[in-house]
């Protein structure tokens, strides 16, 4: 045998099976499916895991805006729980007031229990003011509807038109919430 002859005899002994090539396509397309599947899986996942991210973002920030409001209602419950009885003390500052205004200041037998009722009324405004309690006297300020109750408006030229001429009963304020506006005459331009 010569050496072409074993070369032929070679390539015809190692010559492997055909391939056919359904095989390899079906292989190949179980394949390309078994990767498109994880990747939808993988998809769906990503997208469960940012919807989830975002409910716990929502969950977080509801908590902390219950957390603040919670806060704000303990602070105002605080800062207002004298409201009711604020009000109830306004009358008895009010008749001090006017003890005061319509007592005899000229009569000697007086002059004491004046000095007495005004060094009360003195203490009874510290002590409200210490709790926030404020009195408003808008006299010559401008009329504020959200402070001040018109009673009547009366026209002048020496004020301008809105403006509180006169203050018929004071009005108060909690720690910045009116709580009784004041009795106010409102001056209107002259005809």
């Amino acid at each position: 045998m010569n050496h072409e002859e074993q070369k032929v005899e070679t390539m015809e002994q190692v010559d492997p099976q055909p391939i056919e090539p359904t095989d390899v396509n079906s292989e190949v397309t179980a394949e390309q499916a078994r990767i498109i599947e994880l990747e939808a899986q993988l998809a769906a996942a990503q997208q469960g895991a940012v919807e989830e991210r975002e409910r716990a973002i929502r969950a977080v920030a509801e908590m902390e805006n219950l957390r603040r409001r919670a806060a704000q209602d303990v602070e105002k419950a605080h800062k207002f729980a004298l409201e009711k009885f604020a009000g109830e003390l306004l009358p008895v500052l009010d008749n001090l007031e006017r003890a005061i205004e319509l007592a005899d200041k000229e009569s000697e037998a007086l002059k004491p229990m004046i000095e007495g009722v005004e060094l009360t009324l003195k203490s009874m405004q510290s002590s409200v003011a210490k709790f926030g309690l404020l009195a408003l006297d808008p006299t010559n300020q401008p009329f504020d509807p959200n402070a001040h109750q018109a009673m009547s408006m009366i026209p002048s030229a020496d004020v301008a038109p809105n403006t509180v001429i006169a203050v018929m009963q004071k009005g108060y304020e909690l720690n910045g919430r009116v709580i009784r506006p004041a009795m106010v005459m409102v001056a209107k331009a002259v005809d």
